[in-house]
């Protein structure tokens, strides 16, 4: 559905060459939702711009829905939704006057059905006949979505869908994109909030000017950090005891690491064993019958999971140094 190869774009500031895009290798799937993530200036916005064909590349080729940027570019404009950070619209006409002029430039058979449907999707029917300009941030937000969706494209592209919306109208947007998941469209989702892109997305991408990394938040977790137990015990009567559990743990075979942390106060009093494995699922039930045979009182246990900031953070540091 998306392709590139060694996809560039570079600027001119200062008598300098900088290079926002710098060799993209991409391929995102027919009807996924990916997760496009990096910092401020990575050049998300402008892969962005290149995909939906408002700016040239530098070098390098790129494709949408089979059709080539650069050579099919009126092509993919009419096949591909975009809504930018900023929403852009025409404050003093009214949602519906807005739509409809779209729609219009869009050649969109029926103007009105399309222009209705989309209004009530986003619960914006009853302000159909208000000015724009007169909207909250989160029902600008949902306009520039409707506008972006009034012709109905294969390939919907999402800058930074959420930003500066409050939590009530975030939620809103992101439902929104939810309920898009499964109408088999492509969704490419550049975002900096990555709770979101947890939720939403089947794929994400980590980049900054370059790619560094592609696969499923919880691939990246097992590649980056690999599979770990915690076993929560109540506490034993000797730092001995503690050790002869952790000996014990060690010594089995399919055991590669493991931690112990112990109360850090007080008030409290559960000992936790982090154990890295290969299998939690098989090899839980085993460890937790030999630490009961040694006299551990197991109060639970979990799998420690990474949260995708970590991976994210872990990534761009690994691509820093």
């Amino acid at each position: 559905m998306i392709r590139t190869e060694g996809l560039c774009k570079y600027f001119a500031s200062n008598g300098k060459e900088v290079r926002a895009v710098d060799g993209l290798d991409l391929e995102v799937n027919r009807g996924e939702v990916f997760g496009f993530l990096g910092p401020n200036g990575a050049g998300k916005t402008t892969t962005v711009r290149m995909l939906a064909c408002l700016i040239a590349p530098s070098a390098g080729r790129a494709w949408v829905d089979g059709l080539e940027v650069g050579q099919d570019n009126l092509a993919i404009q009419a096949r591909v939704g975009i809504l930018t950070e900023a929403p852009g619209l025409y404050e003093r006409l009214s949602a519906r006057a807005n739509l409809e002029l779209f729609a219009e430039l869009y050649n969109v058979n029926d103007v009105k059905g399309q222009v209705e449907k989309y209004l009530r999707l986003l619960d914006l029917w009853d302000r159909r006949d208000t000015d724009a300009g007169t909207f909250s941030k989160g029902m600008k937000q949902k306009l520039a979505i409707a506008r972006a969706l009034l012709h109905e494209p294969s390939v919907l592209f999402l800058d930074e869908p959420t930003a500066a919306l409050d939590p009530e109208a975030a939620k809103t947007v992101r439902d929104f994109i939810a309920t898009l998941r499964g109408q088999g469209r492509t969704i490419f989702l550049c975002t900096h909030n990555l709770d979101e892109a947890e939720r939403l997305c089947d794929r994400i991408g980590v980049f900054r000017q370059r790619l560094i990394a592609v696969d499923t938040p919880d691939a990246l977790r097992r590649q980056l950090f690999g599979r770990q137990t915690v076993v929560h015990l109540a506490p034993p009567e000797g730092t001995a005891d503690v050790e002869a559990l952790v000996a014990a743990v060690r010594n089995l075979p399919f055991v590669q690491h493991v931690t112990t942390l112990r109360p850090e106060n007080a008030a409290e009093d559960n000992y936790r064993l982090v154990i890295s494995l290969d299998d939690p699922a098989r090899r839980n039930p085993i460890i937790v019958q030999m630490l009961v045979g040694h006299g551990a009182q197991v109060r639970f246990v979990n799998e420690l999971r990474h949260s995708l900031e970590d991976v994210y953070l872990s990534l761009l540091r690994s691509n820093t140094a």
